[in-house]
């Protein structure tokens, strides 16, 4: 097998060793495949480094002090030696196959720049998923909608040519969805994106209600950033948050028509989860109309698992 590495995955990890070596045990099973990757783990402030499940799996440990998951993959991007970059969550399992769906996709797609692949959710109990869960199944990750439509792809499950992420420069802070705004400064200038199912990774959902609001805490004040104090952006956002509290009747039949759910309770329980979603989020954007407390919403990054 050639030693050179023909694609770098890169991990940002906040304290989580355990979802890491699942993440890890999944990628390594694909050294298999007779494709030669390197494995950078960056570490974004955990009270203990993951040292020994990285030298366990061979990973290279890269240590980042700025927080947030835009500056780790940063740091893994610096330092990587293969072409293609891979990036990926460290509560991400990688199918099989994935590094190889990558890797031949772009020696065959020559003027693709970046790919988003698939991502689904990784339930506690596949025969019956949460409320969360099944909600999740649905709506948290559609990855093929983030790049047709909106242009970028989410970095729990995203691919490029290095070339090309050196010359649009780096993800942004913890201050911006940097997924979202890398994406679309790549896009704007030129780069093209494709959708690749073929490279699909499950990901950890949220625990618990709870938790899941947490996660639109901070994409709400993210939003809201781009509101201020401007009339017609106020009204604007105002409306939205209505239109967004009466969505859950347009989705009833999105969500008895996926392919990613089976039973009809599940369905249901799914329903039930998406309005309250929408509920919270509506309620979230009408409280930061009367107070704008974003700085506060969005200056932590997974900081609940320190």
């Amino acid at each position: 097998m050639d030693s050179t590495p023909r694609l770098s995955v890169i991990i940002p990890h906040l304290n989580d060793a355990v979802e890491l070596a699942r993440c890890l045990d999944a990628l390594h099973s694909q050294h298999g495949d007779d494709l030669s990757f390197e494995i950078i783990v960056v570490d974004n402030g955990s009270s203990e480094l993951p040292t020994d499940v990285c030298a366990t799996y061979g990973a290279r440990l890269e240590i980042e002090p700025i927080p947030g998951p835009g500056p780790a993959r940063n740091r893994g991007a610096r330092v990587a030696t293969a072409d293609l970059l891979a990036f990926i969550d460290a509560d991400c399992v990688a199918l099989p196959g994935w590094v190889r769906a990558i890797v031949e996709f772009f020696e065959q797609n020559k003027a693709v720049d970046f790919v988003g692949g698939d991502i689904d959710v990784l339930p506690e109990n596949p025969a019956r998923l949460t409320a969360v869960e099944a909600y999740e199944s649905i709506f948290s990750y559609r990855a093929r909608l983030y790049v047709e439509r909106y242009g970028f792809a989410a970095t729990g499950n995203m691919a490029v040519r290095a070339d090309a992420f050196r010359a649009v420069g780096p993800f942004g802070g913890i201050s911006t969805m940097e997924d979202t705004e890398w994406g679309q400064r790549a896009t704007a200038r030129g780069y093209r994106i494709a959708y690749l199912p073929g490279a699909k990774v499950l990901t950890t959902p949220c625990r618990s209600f709870a938790e899941l609001c947490r996660r639109w805490d901070r994409h709400v004040a993210h939003e809201f950033r781009n509101v201020g104090r401007h009339p017609a952006k106020v009204l604007m956002w105002a409306a939205k948050s209505a239109a967004i509290a009466a969505s859950p009747l347009a989705e009833v039949v999105r969500v008895l028509r996926s392919d990613r759910l089976e039973s009809l309770p599940t369905r249901l329980r799914a329903l039930s989860c998406l309005t309250r979603v929408r509920l919270y989020r509506a309620g979230r954007m009408i409280a930061l109309l009367l107070r704008d407390n974003t700085s506060v919403m969005v200056g932590t990054w997974n900081r609940e698992k320190s």
